[in-house]
């Protein structure tokens, strides 16, 4: 056999390898369960909560609440500071490997920069009307805050926070958005029951998804590996969408006031948190293109909002906490959920 065939062999061999691996890993179901509350956080203080955003590497959390953002350590759930001067606190978005991150203020129609060790704040960002949910594009290296109310997103580069920032024209009124850092932005539009896709290169909005039978469309996760963006949507349904043709591959029954959602690609699993009834639904996609609702984890009216410790494989979940005395009245806290076990490391 001569070279030129040994190596069309080995080609072939190598395709079929490969051809193997892939199937093998689209049949392997998620390592261990089933999730559960592993623990829960004691925050206490006063005022309504949004959104929940972990540090993986920093070891923070970070939780909106009304006046402040409230910093937890993540590996002691010990309470490490707040940061001030927020009206109608809603989400946190951080800069992987920087010492800042920003806050949305939706009161008061502005984004603060702050010192992630100091907690100080550091710049006020005029953003549209009514700044919510916020996140990181790393393709772009900017931030993207979703104004609720003006119906645009408020671009800011953060080596430059002082700069004034861009806007990207969007519509209706936006709710959690997640990029693909990958040159793609996904955002929610409630009144609209779609998805915007927000090309970060030319600073468009490139497609609108309709998330029908899916409506008012609030938290989204993105797996991407397998394309798939998870949306919560207010009618009780979270929506599978395929972010290569932008069709809905499923809608599957969750609880009453979703607001938040998150994906862990090592559980292979998505949660969605619907504070209405106090649940947690874990949805996986149990063979390619098929998907279910394999585990509902109860916590409490109000727990609606959730967070990724992309670390620890954790999720956390703010929520006044049942009082451990009879009579005494609830405690602002986090529910911790996760796997116990080698998977699901941290305290």
């Amino acid at each position: 056999m001569n070279r030129r065939v040994w190596i069309g062999l080995a080609a072939v061999l190598s395709g079929m390898w490969a051809l193997r691996v892939q199937g093998d890993t689209e049949k392997t179901p998620a390592p261990a369960g089933p999730l559960q509350i592993v623990k829960t956080i004691e925050g206490g203080g006063d005022g309504q909560w949004d959104y929940v955003t972990v540090d993986p590497v920093g070891r923070r959390i970070y939780v909106a609440r009304a006046t402040r953002v409230m910093v937890f350590d993540a590996d002691t759930g010990v309470l490490a500071g707040e940061v001030p001067g927020l009206k109608g606190a809603h989400g946190v978005a951080l800069v992987p490997g920087g010492a800042i991150a920003f806050a949305t203020s939706g009161l008061d129609n502005l984004v603060l920069a702050f010192d992630t060790k100091t907690l100080a704040v550091l710049h006020q960002i005029k953003a549209g009307q009514k700044p919510d949910a916020v996140c990181y594009d790393p393709a772009s290296k900017k931030i993207f805050a979703f104004n609720g109310r003006s119906g645009e997103a408020t671009v800011i580069d953060p080596a430059a926070p002082q700069s004034a920032p861009g806007t990207v024209a969007i519509g209706g009124k936006l709710e959690a958005g997640v990029s693909d850092e990958a040159g793609r932005v996904y955002v929610n539009v409630e009144d609209k029951a779609e998805v915007a896709v927000i090309d970060t290169k030319t600073m468009t909005v490139s497609a609108r998804w309709p998330l029908a039978p899916g409506a008012l469309p609030t938290g989204i996760a993105l797996d991407a590996a397998r394309g798939r963006l998870y949306v919560g949507c207010s009618n009780e349904k979270l929506v599978v969408l395929d972010v290569k043709s932008g069709k809905v591959l499923a809608d599957l029954p969750i609880g009453p006031r979703v607001d938040g959602v998150a994906y862990d690609p090592t559980l292979q699993a998505a949660l969605s948190t619907s504070g209405g009834d106090g649940t947690i639904a874990v949805v996986r996609e149990t063979r390619p293109g098929t998907f279910a609702v394999t585990q509902t984890i109860k916590t409490v009216a109000g727990a609606r909002t959730i967070g990724l410790d992309a670390k620890t494989h954790r999720f956390y979940v703010p929520a006044n906490l049942p009082p451990k005395v009879e009579g005494n009245k609830p405690v602002f806290g986090i529910y911790v959920v996760g796997v116990p076990g080698p998977i699901g490391t941290g305290n």
